[in-house]
């Protein structure tokens, strides 16, 4: 996935009254190397980041991407992003992504450079990989122990386990041992036995006629596809809820799916080598609905 552009961003204030910001944006060669050595996004982690899905040159689900970002910087105690000069740079970026088909949008916003007196922001722009295949396919999955209770979050929120930080070593990690396993993917589970979320997706369990999705109350990210994708369920009428749900229950949902801003809907055809349905109409329906214009 070859980017295609990049900006860096000049953070303004996030009062800043001013209309318009394209000043703020530099662009730069995205092939061409851009960070400090003494940058903390590469020294540390030390950052956030979103990941916005892009069809047709529109930004998905950006309202949800860029309140998260916002969620994410409070967690990570980093300046409040100003959400227009971001919605503007989203906009300025996604002109470089396929006229036609799919691309992907990285928002990224870091501490900076080591005892600089400001952060680092920049937004990048590519085609998407194309995921039509896995999307029909399916995928298989194993559950890996995330090494933590449910509760762990809440005692200890410095762990930052409910914002999207550039720290992703061990989400990488855990997609490497799945495929050791003979897997495409993972489900974290909690040391007590609860259901969390993938690696870099959100889980969605269809119980009878309910959608089901852990309760983001674990440390787990709220997904922007899901949040979108549940809007639409309950717009047709059908029941949507967020539970915590058990080791146990994965075993006897009718369907289940990995949902992301990229990859977008994927249906689960085994966990830990349990066959699972795999509800094909279903989840074309679902992908229809992601790849459709959506605020």
């Amino acid at each position: 996935m070859a980017l295609s552009f990049a900006l860096v961003i000049d953070p303004a204030a996030s009062d800043d009254s001013r209309t318009d910001f394209a000043g703020t944006f530099r662009v730069i060669d995205a092939t061409a190397p851009a960070l400090s050595v003494g940058e903390l996004s590469t020294q540390r982690g030390d950052g956030i980041f979103e990941s916005v899905g892009v069809v047709d040159r529109h930004p998905q689900e950006l309202i949800a991407h860029l309140d998260r970002l916002a969620h994410s910087a409070s967690l990570c105690d980093l300046p409040v992003p100003n959400r227009e000069q971001w919605r503007q740079a989203v906009f300025t970026a996604a002109e470089h992504c396929p006229e036609q088909g799919e691309g992907v949008i990285k928002l990224m916003l870091s501490r900076g450079i080591e005892h600089g007196p400001t952060p680092t922001a920049w937004v990048t722009a590519a085609r998407a990989p194309d995921n039509t295949g896995v999307r029909e396919r399916g995928i298989r999955v194993v559950t890996l122990d995330r090494g933590y209770s449910i509760d762990t979050p809440a005692r200890a929120p410095w762990l930052l386990l409910g914002a999207k930080t550039l720290s992703y070593a061990v989400n990488m990690a855990a997609l490497r041992e799945a495929k050791r396993r003979g897997a495409d993917d993972a489900i974290f589970v909690s040391s007590d036995g609860f259901v969390l979320e993938a690696p870099t997706s959100s889980l969605v369990l269809k119980e009878g006629d309910r959608f089901v999705t852990p309760a983001p109350n674990g440390g787990i990210l709220h997904g922007t596809t899901q949040l979108g994708l549940f809007d639409h369920l309950a717009s047709l009428g059908h029941e949507t809820a967020y539970e915590t749900i058990p080791v146990g229950r994965l075993a006897t949902a009718d369907a289940a799916w990995l949902l992301s801003s990229v990859r977008l809907a994927v249906p689960i055809i085994a966990i830990d080598g349990a066959e699972l349905t795999a509800d094909r109409e279903l989840t074309a329906s679902f992908n229809q609905f992601l790849l459709s214009p959506r605020a």
